[in-house]
């Protein structure tokens, strides 16, 4: 079906920061699989592990113990805040995890059928699944599938009174990105992150943070919440977990996530041994190969060269963004420049039509940086040209 707008570009190999078409073309990647190979593509350790894996089982049910599962649950949680793991296979489903977590959780702690409400963000994505689009606060990802999901109220991003405004006897929990990804890489401050976690605590509401798209070292750190001092009830990731296979997770603390019973949320291929023993080795890489500190040297690095470009151009209104997650705002819209790119041989992306995205793996050189930037600024004055 015509769901993705796709450009006549086939992808059938890739190394580090490297793709290569059916007709030999070698691309560039700075966007990363949509920042999901942050070890770049075909890592050796996330290859070995899924071979090995695929050698003795690839699936098994979720009725027996996975010992995979076992691992990562613990790898992640002895990282974090969380006590407990719910896996599934994608952001989507780790964000519909938590919608019915805090919903349950909700119910059985204040004994009010009534205290459903989620408030999420302005300019939030969280998922193509109606939960998860009812969530979204885009009316672009939400037109043509009304009625959509009772029990959400978007106010703006980084607006701690609106966040406040909205709180009501009926509201359960606050669903935000640290930093929204697919809105135009918004970076809130750190008064505004402290500030709603103050307000969850002090209104008895769950705080739950979608990290799909900014966790698993993309920003510096091993999860973007960090870089405000402050650790959610419930948090969601996907995207970078497995290096490229399909998975994602829900992580609560114990007391929250001893809402879910037996019975009460499920996933057929959630946590399968495959893709599992490809977490491991992903979680484990970033964790051993200063991938954290390189994501944040090579960030910097990145954000001046950006910035240094954007300064010789009028359309680049603003640069901004934590670790390898980076977003030049133009005054102009992206799509050609994105196409150009293509024909340059670099892979970029455009998110909210006029910001580009720069998501390239956290094994990025800075000789790969400078030749992005060159491909860029030919771009650019072709542009203003």
């Amino acid at each position: 079906m015509k769901t993705y707008g796709r450009y006549p570009i086939a992808p059938v190999r890739g190394e580090g920061c490297r793709l290569w078409d059916a007709d030999g073309k070698e691309y560039l990647d700075f966007l990363a699989g949509v920042a999901v190979n942050n070890l770049g593509h075909c890592h050796p350790k996330v290859v070995k592990a899924l071979q090995e894996q695929a050698a003795s089982l690839i699936h098994c049910s979720n009725y027996y113990q996975i010992p995979q599962q076992i691992e990562l649950a613990e790898l992640l949680c002895n990282h974090c805040f969380a006590d407990k793991a719910f896996f599934c296979n994608s952001g989507a489903e780790a964000n519909e995890a938590a919608i019915k977590l805090a919903r349950k959780y909700s119910r059985e702690t204040f004994d009010n059928p009534e205290r459903y409400g989620i408030i999420t963000a302005a300019d939030s994505f969280h998922g193509r699944t109606m939960a998860t689009v009812s969530a979204t606060g885009q009316e672009k990802v939400q037109r043509f599938f009304d009625p959509l999901l009772h029990g959400f109220a978007h106010v703006p991003f980084n607006d701690l009174a609106a966040l406040e405004a909205a709180i009501t006897p009926l509201t359960c929990a606050v669903m935000l990105e640290p930093i929204q990804g697919e809105g135009g890489i918004n970076i809130p401050t750190v008064e505004y992150m402290q500030g709603v976690r103050e307000l969850c605590d002090r209104h008895r509401l769950l705080l739950i943070l979608d990290e799909v798209q900014v966790g698993m070292g993309r920003t510096g750190k091993l999860f973007a919440h960090e870089h405000f001092g402050i650790t959610p009830d419930i948090m969601t990731l996907a995207k970078a977990l497995a290096g490229g296979a399909p998975i994602g997770t829900m992580l609560a603390t114990d007391q929250v996530a001893a809402s879910f019973s037996p019975g009460t949320h499920g996933s057929t291929f959630g946590g399968n041994p495959l893709v599992t023993a490809a977490a491991i080795a992903t979680v484990r890489a970033i964790l051993e190969e200063g991938l954290l500190n390189r994501a944040e040297e090579m960030g910097e690095y990145l954000h001046g060269e950006l910035e240094t470009l954007g300064a010789r151009y009028p359309f680049v209104r603003e640069v901004r963004g934590i670790g390898l997650m980076i977003g030049m705002s133009l005054s102009i819209t992206g799509a050609d420049i994105v196409k150009k790119g293509h024909q340059q041989g670099l892979l970029l992306n455009v998110t909210h039509d006029t910001v580009l995205r720069f998501v390239p793996a956290l094994i990025v050189t800075k000789q790969e940086v400078n030749r992005m930037i060159e491909i860029l600024d030919g771009i650019f004055k072709e542009i203003e040209a």
